[in-house]
């Protein structure tokens, strides 16, 4: 079905949803920031940098407003868009990847990939996006046309995106494999295996790539070797995506429990468990060094102190809370599963801004500069930032 875009206007902006994007493309040619301006921080990964923080660089406008929504009808969107020099790419659970313009959500190209669908957030690299598939399909295209350029096969659906370390791409399955490949043609350089699927992005610090699986256990990997070099038992299985701040990584499990764990030590510094033990933490955590931020499936984003895990606030939403949240200046943003998008006070955790749309996020936010995209499951993706 056709995609529409709409340019939203202020006394409009209730009655409208969102698009879904993707990134990439020179600040020139691609409509990005203006030669001589300094840039905006890419966003070109699931959590925006490869240890998986979910900080922005730059604060966002006060008062958001929708800029424009890009609607592709009958069409979800669950992956987080990346966004790099003023394009977005975004992937659709009917196996589209789409790149639009940041400026007005008009679409650059598409690219078509198992009808199965895109659960995996896309990531950008050196004039590449990578995406993986339900099918168990992992794709490189060139992100200036959408070209294919190769096409590698897992043996189960790809549920995150990748990293990159070195000259090299990495993506787990639910195979129970984490795989490393030459990101020029898709040639496997080692695999990894665990011992159950693998749900989350890989989170890359120096030369450790961070797993952590549904087998009960954080596995720390040498990335020039493909050989664990640790673990750490946890309580449950988890999908999350590991956050890490120096040498202290955050992430919860299926068992309503938050983990601290040193990974240099391998050791646990401090868990905490939430209150309705049927919790589940399905969404990845966001940390700074004055705060954590994670949402949980019992309707509520948790803010702890990161050294010692002190409850600094919590917020009661109306629904689930699985779309990971992202750090952005005093404010932080979040949605849920009743379509709504939250920009919380760092401090309190109060309220200081609210969108409603119609569906869900499980996407997450993708920030870059002043503007904020993300995608909700009817189809809709949308772009905040501050009218002229």
């Amino acid at each position: 079905m056709p995609r529409r875009t709409e340019q939203i206007s202020i006394s409009r902006r209730q009655a409208l949803g969102a698009l879904a994007v993707g990134v990439l493309g020179s600040r020139l040619s691609f409509g990005g920031t203006p030669a001589g301006s300094d840039p905006p921080t890419n966003w070109p990964l699931f959590r925006g940098d490869s240890l998986s923080s979910g900080v922005a660089k730059a604060p966002l406008p006060e008062k958001l407003e929708l800029l424009w929504k890009t609607t592709y009808p009958e069409i979800g969107f669950e992956a987080t868009a990346a966004i790099v020099d003023g394009v977005v790419y975004a992937a659709t659970l009917d196996g589209k990847l789409v790149a639009l313009n940041l400026a007005d959500g008009e679409e650059r190209w598409r690219a078509q990939g198992a009808e199965i669908g895109f659960t995996a957030s896309p990531a950008f690299s050196a004039g590449k996006i990578y995406a993986g598939d339900a099918d168990g399909k992992f794709y490189c295209f060139d992100a200036a046309n959408g070209q294919a350029i190769w096409q590698f096969s897992a043996e189960a659906p790809i549920d995150a995106g990748a990293n990159f370390y070195q000259d090299k791409v990495l993506f787990g399955s639910e195979d129970a494999t984490l795989y490393c490949l030459n990101a020029a043609d898709g040639t496997e350089a080692w695999r990894f295996q665990i011992g159950d699927q693998i749900r989350c992005c890989p989170t890359i610090v120096e030369n450790i790539g961070f797993v952590a699986g549904c087998d009960g256990a954080l596995h720390l990997i040498d990335l020039d070797v493909g050989k664990e070099t640790k673990s750490v038992a946890i309580d449950a299985p988890t999908g999350c995506t590991p956050a890490v701040l120096g040498d202290r990584i955050y992430f919860g499990t299926t068992a309503a429990t938050f983990f601290c764990i040193d990974w240099r030590k391998a050791t646990e510094e401090w868990r905490f468990t939430a209150p309705r033990r049927s919790t589940q933490f399905r969404a990845s955590a966001a940390v700074a060094e004055d705060i954590v931020v994670v949402g949980g499936q019992d309707r509520t984003v948790y803010a702890f102190e990161p050294s010692q895990g002190t409850e600094l606030w919590k917020f009661a939403a109306k629904s689930r809370v699985d779309s990971s949240p992202v750090i952005a200046g005093d404010r932080i943003y979040v949605g849920s599963g009743d379509g709504r998008l939250y920009a919380l006070d760092r401090k309190s955790g109060e309220v200081r801004w609210e969108y409603e749309s119609v569906g869900s996020f499980n996407a997450s936010p993708a920030v870059y500069g002043d503007k904020l995209v993300i995608g909700n499951t009817t189809g809709d993706l949308l772009c905040f930032g501050k009218k002229a």
